[in-house]
Parts: C-alpha cells; sequence; structure tokens
C-alpha cells in the first residue's frame, strides 16, 4: 500500500508538470517564450498546494535509507509525464514539432554539459521546495522561470517534452537519448543536495 500510495502521488505530480509543459509549448510554439516559462511555475504550485510526491522536490530531503522511494517518486513522475504526452498529441497545434526542437538542443548540450546545467535545476528546486515548506512562495513563483530561461535541464519537465516528441525522431535518437537523461537525473540529485552538502544540513 506504501508502494501504490507513492507512486499515485509521484503520477499526479507528473501530470500536473505535463499540464504545465503542455501550455509551455504551446506558448513557446507561437514564440512567447517567456509567458510559456512563468505559467510553468503552475507546475510547481499544483504539487506543492496538493503534497504531491515529485522528484526534484524530494531528492533534496532524503535520507540514505530512502533512495529506493526517490527512485520510485522518479518512475511514478515519468509515467505521469508519458500520460500527458500521449493527450499532447492530440493537439492541432505544432507541439511535437517544438517538442522535437527542445530535445535536440538538449541533446546538442553534450553529456558532460547537460549533466553541470542540470545541478543548477536542482539547487533551484530544493531552494524554491523549502522556502514554499514555510509558507514563502516568492522562490517558487520567481525560481520556476528562472531555470527555464537558465536553459537548466530539468528531468521531470524533460520527461514530458521528452514524451511529446515523433516517435521516429525517439528511434532515430534512442542510443543518445537514455544516457543523457541518465545525467540529467545525476545532475538534478546533486543540485538538489548542493545547499546541504556544503553547509552540512538542511536550513532551519
Amino acid at each position: 500500500m506504501a508502494t501504490f500510495n507513492i507512486l499515485r502521488s509521484a503520477f499526479m505530480s507528473g501530470i500536473c508538470i505535463g499540464i504545465a509543459g503542455f501550455g509551455f509549448l504551446a506558448l513557446k510554439s507561437s514564440g512567447d517564450f517567456l509567458a510559456g516559462c512563468v505559467i510553468f511555475a503552475f507546475a510547481l504550485i499544483s504539487v506543492i498546494c496538493y503534497k504531491l510526491r515529485l522528484y526534484t522536490g524530494t531528492a533534496g530531503f532524503i535520507a540514505r535509507n530512502e533512495v529506493g522511494m526517490m527512485l520510485l517518486v522518479l518512475l511514478g513522475n515519468i509515467i505521469g509525464c508519458a500520460t500527458m504526452g500521449i493527450f499532447t498529441r492530440l493537439s492541432p497545434m505544432p507541439l511535437q514539432e517544438t517538442a522535437q526542437a527542445l530535445l535536440q538542443s538538449r541533446l546538442d548540450l553534450g553529456l558532460v554539459n547537460g549533466g553541470l546545467l542540470a545541478i543548477g535545476c536542482g539547487f533551484i528546486m530544493t531552494t524554491a521546495v523549502t522556502f514554499a515548506r514555510k509558507g514563502n512562495n516568492l522562490p517558487m513563483l520567481f525560481g520556476v522561470p528562472l531555470f527555464i530561461v537558465c536553459g537548466f535541464p530539468h528531468c521531470i519537465a524533460d520527461a514530458y517534452f521528452y514524451s511529446c516528441a515523433p516517435l521516429d525522431y525517439w528511434c532515430a535518437n534512442l542510443s543518445s537519448i537514455l544516457p543523457f537523461y541518465g545525467i540529467i537525473v545525476v545532475g538534478n540529485f546533486v543540485g538538489c543536495n548542493f545547499y546541504r552538502w556544503v553547509m552540512g544540513g538542511n536550513p532551519e
């Protein structure tokens, strides 16, 4: 039952990310990139308000014996994002093309650069969640647009964007997509834990 509860919470978190990602792709495809960055904050706001489990909202707070739970959250997030990716394909807007261009821009970074940039996203996310837990939502409202504008990869948002890309593109680039995604997951984890590793604990 505990496993099921974690999975369904993580799944709903992925749905929230996917809905926000849908809006981001719609605005980006019409040229409103900055507006898309701002409305993506809906995802983290929803996750916080519903108290759902999100990989980048969990990784910076776990104990060593909770790694399995964190990976379960990651799986549930990916399933939720992939579900929204199916709905995205129903839209008449050119969202698949926009998602493919975004995915290609990620792959063009290379493994090292992608992993290092992902650290920045993880740091922003843990900072935003830390303050949101204390009732201060400003870091959350500013942090989400910030990591998007900076081009810091977010492994769960990217799971949604990747799921929207055309299947023939996936088949042609699978050997590049999988290791790159793995390094983003690791980079986000490092960023999520950067503060407590350097400072010796979570902020009070």
